[in-house]
Formats: C-alpha cells, sequence, structure tokens
C-alpha cells in the first residue's frame, strides 16, 4: 500500500461530514449503503462513477463538523484509495487511519480525472496528467502497518 495511483476527483473548502455522509442515511450501519450515498449532495456524479483506485483532492478543512466514523467508511467503501487535503479536521483525519483509508495533507494542482501517484512511505505526490510534483511528510512505518493491516482494529487482531 506504499504507492497509491488513480484517477482524482476534485472538491473544494470546508466539505463536512454532514455533506460526505448525510443524516438521513445513517439508520444503517453497512458499509454499501452508506458508500451508495457519499458525497451525493456535493457532486451528484460522485457515487455513480467513482472507481476502485480512485483519490479525493481537495482544500482546506476536509472532515470536519461531526466525529461521525461513518463518513471516511463511506468514502473508503466506495472505492477510494486515498484523500489528499491541505488540511483536515482532526478527528476525521484520526478516524480515515483508524479505518484504513490514506489521508495526505499536501496541496497539489490537479482537474478532475488527473492521474495522482502518492508514495506515503517517500513522501511524494506526483500529478502524472500535468507533471507536478510536490512532497509531503512521509508517513511512519507504524503508520504505514495500520494502513496495511486495513485500519486499527485489523492491526491489533492480527497474529504476528
Amino acid at each position: 500500500m506504499d504507492i497509491i495511483s488513480g484517477k482524482t476527483w476534485i472538491f473544494g473548502e470546508n466539505i463536512d461530514t454532514d455533506v460526505i455522509i448525510p443524516g438521513r442515511y445513517l439508520r444503517t450501519f453497512n458499509p454499501q449503503d452508506l458508500a451508495d450515498h457519499v458525497l451525493e449532495g456535493e457532486r451528484p456524479d460522485f457515487t455513480k462513477n467513482v472507481q476502485k483506485g480512485d483519490v479525493i483532492v481537495a482544500g482546506e478543512n476536509f472532515g470536519c463538523g461531526s466525529s461521525r466514523e461513518q463518513a471516511p467508511v463511506a468514502i473508503k467503501t466506495a472505492g477510494v484509495d486515498a484523500i489528499v487535503a491541505k488540511s483536515f479536521a482532526r478527528i476525521f483525519y484520526r478516524n480515515a487511519i483508524n479505518i484504513g483509508l490514506p489521508v495526505i495533507v499536501s496541496d497539489i494542482e490537479a482537474k478532475d480525472g488527473d492521474i495522482i501517484k502518492i508514495d506515503l512511505s517517500k513522501g511524494s505526490l506526483v500529478n502524472e496528467t500535468s507533471g507536478e510534483s510536490v512532497s509531503f511528510e512521509p508517513f511512519k512505518d507504524f503508520m504505514l502497518n495500520i494502513l496495511e493491516d486495513g485500519g486499527l482494529v485489523n492491526h491489533y487482531l492480527k497474529d504476528d
């Protein structure tokens, strides 16, 4: 999981958890039911067209609002392999890592459909469509292990 490569979906600033997965859909704990409605209010085309391996690129304060873990679960279950944003709400960031969804604090120019390549262990991010390259704080080994295991619970349940 050190290297992620996928098509980008561009989102703006302050994408809150109520936008990621509206409260009316929180009557279920089924991750696929949540994924079927993820970000539908912000981008109606998202749920129909997101594919396994895609990457969200966003502005400041992604995941602000409530502390609902269903927000990163819905994004991950929809097929998104990583989120790159200028900044994240702390609880969203922690919840994302806890469920095994890489979140990268970085700023890179991208358009919908660009191909982004992320190297988590080296801290490099390349927009392969435009050629732009930026650095970010590399993930430490313990974080890479949690992500590789599919989240914190799986990491602790893993029989080494």
